[in-house]
């Protein structure tokens, strides 16, 4: 059977919107991380919100775009389908630590101080690993010739 070029590119969009929120996401996770060795103010917690609402965007991005298909059982490409299996356990454990952490800290009343620093930190590594098994599962989608920008991968927005 031969698979429907229009589905490939609607993957490829969804996919660079993906990527987009991602770089939104790190940009804001980075400049979270440049203000953390200072008392948090009234800039910090905008850009913490801020953050907030593009890592829910992000992480719903990923979910409904790049999962969305496979865990609908619509992905016939083997490669594909062996590459989720491997990395969506884990993508699925840290998007859950994700929302967790959204949760905690997405009203002003209730900013641990004292643990957001070190939550904050926790999140960033998680989201490395999370950012390296996507990037997997995109190559193993759109090919390892598809150029996944710098400042979407893990380390690249601050790097």
């Amino acid at each position: 059977m031969v698979e429907d070029p229009s589905r490939r590119v609607r993957s490829r969009k969804l996919i660079e919107d993906m990527l987009e929120e991602r770089r939104q996401m790190l940009v804001l996770l980075w400049e979270l991380f440049g203000r953390s060795d200072s008392e948090p103010d009234a800039d910090f917690y905008d850009t913490l919100n801020q953050f907030l609402n593009v890592l829910v965007d992000y992480l719903s991005a990923g979910h409904f775009g790049l999962y969305g298909r496979i865990a609908d059982g619509n992905e016939r490409r083997q490669k594909v389908v062996e590459a989720a299996e491997s990395t969506y356990p884990v993508i699925a454990e840290i998007t859950q630590l994700a929302l967790d952490f959204s949760e905690r800290y997405e009203a002003p009343e209730t900013h641990h101080t004292d643990e957001l620093v070190s939550d904050l930190s926790k999140l960033g590594e998680a989201l490395a690993n999370r950012i390296e098994l996507e990037d997997q599962l995109i190559l193993a989608m759109l090919g390892e010739t598809f150029e996944i920008p710098a400042e979407t991968r893990a380390g690249g927005a601050g790097a």
